[in-house]
């Protein structure tokens, strides 16, 4: 793919932290595909990851197991690096003309010209690769599963263009593994990861809908949809509710699990850092909305923390 990078020099990234890996360390020829696979940007690797584990984590409490698996832990952690990056290139190829016409997507490296749209679908295809390689230390059922996550992922990038609500739509995609983490331990669905997948959807709502607020001016011009231009002043109220069902549906299903105290305790400290970033949110201003949605990465290290400390602690305490 080195030869497909244009002679034309990096532009800088707006949501990459300055001191960000890549471009530090990162050979230059490799750059603009660690740029367009987000290896910069970590964030929504951990937003992807997350789900995954507390599904997995989940259903491990149900087993009354006393510890993670920590083998599948770090297929997910692959798989979820994986399909990032895969989806994030494909993403940027459907959007680069538009991504060309945004202030904070400029820099980028397709409409930026430093990766050409047929290296970057090439970048797809081997992200994607990674990703089935993962995929298939799982059972059959876990296999088809994931497989069928990538109808909704494939539409994704085309529905800011015929609706206002283009989150719900990231958030059904960007939440499959909830679904995912139960089926690799139990080969099913139940009612729990569904309960579990439904409280994640609406916190990608929730989280995403801050983000777009950074794009709203750009997306008015360009035309395109979002929930931030959808309920403009009335954002917080919104993602205020949209935390709070997350909140609900995360509690509901710790309950259909058989989740102990310390699970739900943790759900009560997810709610008040979610109750933080509402409170403090302030929509036109990009930095603040960018540190708010970035937050959440302390959502999903909460939680993981308290599924795993309700498998030790109940084991110490002899509840299984």
């Amino acid at each position: 793919m080195g030869a497909d990078i244009l002679p034309k020099p990096a532009q800088s990234i707006a949501d990459a932290a300055p001191s960000n890996w890549v471009d530090r360390w990162a050979p230059l020829a490799l750059q603009p595909y660690l740029r367009l696979g987000r290896f910069d940007r970590p964030i929504g690797t951990w937003l992807l990851l997350f789900p995954c584990w507390w599904s997995m984590c989940l259903a491990q409490v149900n087993s009354a197991e006393h510890y993670p698996n920590f083998f599948y832990l770090i297929l997910f952690a692959i798989g979820a690096m994986a399909m990032r990056a895969s989806g994030c290139a494909y993403n940027d190829y459907v959007d680069r003309d538009f991504d060309a016409r945004v202030q904070r997507t400029v820099g980028r490296p397709l409409p930026a010209g430093q990766v050409t749209p047929g290296a970057a679908l090439g970048f797809v295809v081997v992200t994607a690769l990674i990703g089935l390689l993962v995929l298939i230390n799982f059972n059959s059922f876990t296999i088809w599963l994931a497989i069928a996550s990538l109808l909704i992922v494939a539409v994704y990038p085309f529905a800011k263009r015929v609706t206002s609500y283009p989150q719900i739509v990231l958030g059904l995609a960007f939440n499959w593994g909830a679904l995912v983490g139960w089926a690799a331990i139990k080969g099913s669905i139940g009612l729990s990861p569904l309960a579990l997948y439904a409280g994640c959807v609406f916190w990608t709502v929730g989280y995403d809908t801050i983000y777009a607020h950074q794009d709203k001016e750009d997306d008015v011009l360009l035309g395109l949809g979002s929930t931030a231009l959808k309920f403009g002043e009335d954002t917080v109220s919104f993602v205020g509710g949209m935390y709070a069902l997350a909140g609900v549906m995360w509690l509901i299903a710790g309950a259909l699990a058989g989740a102990h105290l310390v699970y739900f305790l943790a759900v009560v400290l997810v709610f008040l850092q979610m109750s933080w970033q509402v409170a403090t949110l302030d929509i036109d201003n990009s930095t603040n909305c960018l540190w708010r949605f970035k937050s959440n990465r302390d959502v999903g290290l909460a939680l993981f923390l308290g599924l795993v400390a309700d498998m030790a602690l109940s084991w110490f305490a002899g509840l299984n």
